[in-house]
């Protein structure tokens, strides 16, 4: 029965019977059907509205004897539609297949981490064993972190356009030589002496950028791990026990060390460190060029310049620093010829270190 078509000269009383007769005979086979049902009975503009717009008209004396039949009225439409809801949503889940087709086909593969990703973490926890923590620092830099705090002399080549990015900016801003890409972590460093007094121990990981032509053995960016320990009393035995003990523990307990003299801006004196090939046991083969010995980083004292420049008393402190490639361990870790592979993505290659 529909409200619409009552007679007129039916009470509210009677209405309000008529609907009570025909809540339980309400049914919905979909849920547009249900929202109707909804609408016609439960809305604002709906038939019980109706009914309590008519109820505030009637006598006060009145409201007594039809308040209660006309609240539970409405309370008998609302616990139906909750009933007609809950079996339409059973049905509706009833009549999904049993397999849930938005699931990934099997078998799923599983990602794994980037080599470079495994060898970082496995350097920083190495050094983090005997007290180094990790600085960051922007990859976008400016020349004075990059080099003029790490006393290159400005005709360095290193400043030259062959070799480092330079980023131009707005001549209002700043000179388009001043911000560049990092070329080295080493940028990292003196950020931590300008902000803090020794003593400091700290590791730089990062991307770092040079300008140079990419091929199985060198890239326009790649990634470095750079420590620095600045303190009272530090000497250059220092660095070399500190550097076995990291030989030690990433390439084996049998792995030995050397020293050749080198050249930085920023330290003095300056060394290339090798390690032993792990290959042919120092013994000499292709991989080594016979020689038995593979270069792994560069390393030395801080120059007194640098701690000066950065706030720091040479004469009462010193300090350390090294600093590695991690596609060079990388390389040297898991053999990987080409270095190139590490950072094209190619599925087949990253696909072997997915049990590492």
């Amino acid at each position: 029965m529909n409200f619409r078509n009552y007679r007129c000269d039916m009470t509210i009383q009677e209405r309000i019977e008529a609907l009570s007769q025909q809540v339980e005979g309400l049914k919905a086979g979909s849920a547009e059907e249900l929202e109707k049902l909804r609408i016609q009975y439960l809305s604002k503009k709906g038939e019980i509205a109706r009914l309590y717009d008519e109820f505030k008209l009637i006598p006060k004396d009145e409201k007594a004897v039809i308040g209660a039949p006309l609240n539970k009225l409405k309370q008998a439409y609302e616990a139906r539609f909750a009933e007609m809801k809950e079996l339409l949503s059973a049905a509706i889940a009833a009549a999904q297949p049993k397999e849930d087709l938005t699931r990934t086909p099997d078998p799923l593969t599983l990602g794994t981490r980037h080599p470079l990703s495994l060898v970082r973490e496995e350097i920083i926890d190495i050094f983090s064993r005997i007290g180094f923590t990790v600085a960051d620092g922007p990859e976008i830099e400016d020349d004075k972190h990059v080099f003029s705090l790490l006393n290159f002399a400005p005709e360095h080549p290193a400043r030259d356009m062959q070799d480092t990015f330079f980023i131009e900016k707005e001549p209002e801003e700043q000179k388009p030589t001043d911000i560049l890409l990092r070329t080295h972590t080493s940028s990292v460093q003196t950020r931590v002496m300008l902000s803090q007094q020794p003593p400091i121990r700290v590791l730089c990981p990062g991307r770092v950028y040079r300008n140079e032509a990419i091929s199985a053995r060198a890239h326009c960016f790649f990634h470095q791990v750079e420590g620095l320990y600045v303190d009272k009393n530090v000497s250059f035995a220092d660095l070399r026990e500190v550097l076995l003990y990291f030989a030690k523990e990433m390439f084996g307990a049998e792995t030995k060390i050397r020293l050749r003299p080198s050249y930085f801006p920023f330290t003095e004196p300056s060394a290339e460190m090798d390690i032993s090939c792990d290959i042919c046991g120092g013994k000499g083969c292709s991989f080594c060029k016979g020689t038995g010995w593979v270069e792994i980083l560069g390393c030395g004292m801080v120059h007194p310049n640098v701690l000066d420049a950065c706030g720091i008393d040479s004469k009462v402190y010193t300090g350390y620093a090294f600093g590695m490639g991690v596609e060079r361990i990388a390389n040297l870790k898991y053999k990987v010829k080409d270095l190139r592979l590490f950072s094209e993505n190619d599925v087949r290659f990253l696909n072997q270190f997915a049990s590492c």
